[in-house]
């Protein structure tokens, strides 16, 4: 005689399969999470290189719209760790304006910031460890940087920047070179 055999799931196949599916779940929760994380990280990775880039534009722009040797403007005050100056700045209505730029290390925290009469406070780097100027007064093969330029009536050639930041592997050295339009 055969034995008819009962249509259904052992316990032990509905174990393994459970086992299975539950196993299934963490590794796409682990898969998922892990994408997120990476997208997140790569978002915050291209804010702060457009926050940089941006920076790099803004005193870019500001160096070479620079303005001295007139009556009303303050005059190129160039020290090793922060500068002073006018420049021409783009204000609220679309024009633009002299305005007076400090720039240099905000004294509580390590940031590069500048700051004008005609907007409020603006951090361009962020961890810096380390600043430094230079302003060059001619070019050439045996051109000199000087530490300092103080003068009411010219301008240097150029300004190096040098920047040391706190960054996730260490530390990382830029050097940025301004040129300057016109000089007075």
């Amino acid at each position: 005689m055969r034995r008819s055999r009962m249509k259904g799931f052992t316990l032990i196949e509905l174990v393994i399969v459970l086992g299975i599916g539950g196993a299934v779940v963490l590794i796409a929760h682990s898969v998922f999470a892990g994408v997120a994380h990476g997208g997140k990280a790569l978002t915050a990775a291209r804010q702060a290189l457009d926050r940089e880039a941006n920076a790099r534009r803004w005193l870019q722009a500001t160096f070479l719209s620079l303005e001295v040797g007139q009556e009303s403007n303050a005059p190129f005050e160039g020290q090793t760790d922060h500068l002073s100056f006018t420049s021409w700045e783009r204000v609220a209505g679309g024009w633009h304006e002299p305005s007076a730029i400090h720039l240099g290390l905000a004294s509580s925290a390590h940031q590069l910031i500048v700051v004008t009469d005609s907007a409020p406070a603006l951090i361009l780097y962020d961890s810096v460890m380390y600043l430094g100027f230079d302003y060059l007064l001619e070019p050439g093969y045996n051109s000199i940087w000087f530490r300092q330029w103080v003068s009411g009536v010219s301008a240097p050639v150029a300004v190096r920047m040098r920047i040391t930041r706190k960054v996730d592997e260490g530390l990382r050295t830029d050097t940025l070179l301004f040129l300057i339009r016109e000089r007075g």
